[in-house]
């Protein structure tokens, strides 16, 4: 690369913004950080709450996280007030808190979901997982 005598620009609001990011990292402790880091950036660009967990949530100490009150508040945040969900994309917001697939297989079993998912009634049942 060749170097030019023009002075980089940093925006001001990049160093909060890249410590928030690694805070929420830390603190979600993603098996795929890449897509992790995709989903925050992207719900930021959009106006939303980004994939977090809260400070008094523990992180696991194993690949996947333990369903807890405060990972179904963050689902509940990213779904936005919708009542209807698509299967794909709730399947992803699962996957993106780091919590177990048959755990979520066996939500949409016994909910009978199919391709769009009443999200009070998936909520409820996650619940009743805790």
């Amino acid at each position: 690369m060749a170097q030019t005598d023009k002075p980089t620009c940093i925006p001001p609001e990049l160093p909060k913004m890249l410590k928030e990011f690694a805070k929420a990292a830390i603190r979600a402790q993603p098996q795929d950080l890449i897509q992790w880091g995709a989903d925050y950036f992207e719900a930021l660009s959009r106006g939303e709450t980004p994939p977090v967990r809260e400070r008094s949530e523990r992180v696991a100490l194993c690949n996947w996280a333990e369903l807890t009150p405060e990972l179904l508040k963050i689902l509940h945040s990213q779904v936005a007030g919708r009542l209807i969900i698509r299967a794909e994309e709730l399947a992803q917001m699962w996957k993106v808190v780091n919590l177990p697939t048959d755990l979520f297989n066996s939500v949409m079993n016994v909910g009978r979901f199919t391709e769009e998912i009443e999200w009070l009634k998936f909520l409820a049942l996650a619940c009743s997982a805790l």
